[in-house]
């Protein structure tokens, strides 16, 4: 199939996002249900709702901010779902007023709750958030064990390194590094993923390039996603020939194009490497 990819930029950003969902709220439905406390599976989806169709009203995040703190909705062992969707919609939001409450939710006893605030915190890349996030390393490799009778880790490790990697915290460096030996894969590869957003090494982008040969379908599909964050140009024909999804391949390659992109005059012509990264994306859609 000819293409030509000057003319066509915007099917290649575009390429691997699932449409929108339909909405069946409103928006003042939305945060009407969010404040209510008769009915907390609503509470639940009205949060999610809000982060999906980025609602920006600060009605909306005021409403997100309350549900932050709420114990009406618990798990019976002791989890906050609505804390935990909250906090995911408040980073989708891109409002860095909610930072502080966000970084206070680092300290919220629910793991997920936790990792839900780092990866909020990773999307709205306010640098304020990075002391808070360095600490939850301390202890290094030694003290990120199993959590007692649980399928996780003390601390979401994945989440806060690709946070720290994101954030650009130079200072973590020495903290970060020693996660590459981490006796869980994911971790291994969120740490390389950081590495080389702070050091620009190639070394660590090779790394995950090596991860799309494993034979676990979920560490590929992981190393993926890494490569597409970092935007690891020279990965991708590894991307486009790894036995996954095309949907998956399709947004890291897309992610390596935008990466590429932003360091080129939006005037320019497409460079080789752009080229090259939409003609593969061609040979997936």
């Amino acid at each position: 199939m000819e293409t030509n990819p000057n003319s066509n930029l915007e099917t290649y950003l575009s390429a691997g996002d699932s449409s929108a969902d339909n909405p069946s709220l409103t928006v003042e439905g939305a945060i009407a249900n969010l404040k209510q406390r008769k009915d907390l599976g609503q509470r639940y989806y009205a949060a999610w709702w809000l982060g999906r169709f980025r609602v920006r009203e600060p009605e909306a995040i005021a409403a997100l901010l309350e549900a932050l703190e709420d114990e009406t909705d618990r798990t019976p062992d002791g989890g906050y779902p609505l804390r935990r969707n909250a906090a995911t919609a408040l980073g989708k939001l891109g409002d860095r007023q909610v930072v502080p409450p966000l970084i206070k939710c680092l300290d919220c006893p629910d793991y997920y709750v936790r990792e839900s605030a780092a990866q909020a915190l990773e999307r709205l890349g306010d640098p304020t958030a990075i002391p808070a996030l360095r600490k939850l390393l301390d202890g290094g490799v030694q003290a990120a064990r199993q959590f007692p009778g649980k399928p996780h880790l003390v601390q979401p490790y994945e989440a806060i390194l690709e946070a720290l990697g994101t954030l650009q915290a130079k200072d973590a460096i020495a903290a970060i590094e020693p996660f590459l030996e981490h006796f869980v894969e994911k971790v291994r590869y969120a740490a390389a993923r950081a590495m080389y957003q702070l050091t620009g090494n190639p070394v660590y982008g090779e790394r995950l390039v090596r991860a799309l040969e494993r034979d676990d379908l979920q560490l590929r599909r992981s190393a993926l996603m890494d490569l597409g964050a970092i935007g690891y140009l020279p990965a991708a024909e590894a991307i486009a020939d790894t036995l996954a999804e095309n949907s998956l391949k399709l947004i890291s390659l897309k992610g390596l194009l935008e990466k590429h992109l932003e360091n080129q005059s939006p005037a320019a012509i497409l460079s080789p490497e752009s080229i090259r990264v939409m003609q593969l994306m061609d040979t997936l859609l």
